[in-house]
């Protein structure tokens, strides 16, 4: 019951800090997305646990609205990436969503690189995601949506731009389900793909989307981050 507990109050956590982003996406200023300042250590903890479920995407108003993090914001993304390392039998989807973490740290924190542990590393093996059936690749790059950025190069965005159609297909199959999440971040990626066909409709896929995500705000950030994407609003 105590752990049944504890995920509710972390799946609440990640729901407020997910509100709190897509906030900020919207009114173009920033905004604190983090809600540091907890009162007690418990507190600060599962923030920092929902920073970490959030992945890279915890800082995206300043990712994609070029605006500088608060400096307790920071710190509380900080102490995600330093507290919840993978583990070595850790799934590729969270060594790569730890990785996009600390690229996003090393960009808008420069004391991150001062110590060697925290400098540049290599890229996770993305070959098995290249391997990966249409219906499998779909929903990988769905929970790594927060690599899904303009400009930016990397293994999983590469395997996403050979396969296109396939994520395409993934697109569709998630709104048949009704997998708004899934859809949502798929969505997201096919922004910045070449190669989507037009009678996809995406603009109105994404509407779609968000009309049936209701109230989800998980959905919000993905179908908003994939507008400023499509609209190059972020530049």
């Amino acid at each position: 019951m105590e752990q049944s507990g504890t995920s509710t109050l972390l799946q609440g956590a990640v729901r407020d800090l997910a509100s709190g982003v897509v906030s900020a996406l919207r009114s173009g200023d920033h905004a604190r997305a983090t809600a540091p300042g907890a009162v007690d250590a418990e507190a600060e903890g599962l923030t920092v646990a929902a920073v970490r479920v959030l992945g890279a995407d915890a800082l995206l108003p300043s990712t994609l609205l070029h605006a500088p993090p608060l400096p307790d914001e920071l710190a509380v993304f900080r102490k995600a990436v330093e507290a919840y390392p993978p583990r070595p039998d850790a799934a590729p989807t969270v060594v790569w969503s730890h990785w996009a973490m600390r690229r996003t740290l090393r960009r808008l924190d420069p004391s991150f690189v001062d110590g060697p542990a925290y400098g540049p590393e290599p890229e996770p093996d993305a070959d098995g995601l290249d391997r990966a059936s249409w219906q499998s690749l779909t929903h990988q790059l769905a929970v790594l949506a927060a690599l899904a950025l303009p400009g930016e190069d990397c293994a999983v965005a590469r395997v996403a731009g050979r396969r296109s159609l396939d994520v395409a297909r993934g697109f569709v199959r998630a709104v048949r389900r009704r997998d708004w999440r899934q859809a949502a971040g798929a969505g997201r990626w096919l922004t910045l793909l070449d190669g989507v066909p037009d009678t996809l409709g995406l603009e109105t896929g994404l509407d779609f989307v968000e009309l049936m995500g209701g109230e989800d705000p998980l959905v919000a950030l993905q179908v908003r981050a994939a507008r400023l994407t499509r609209t190059g609003a972020f530049a």
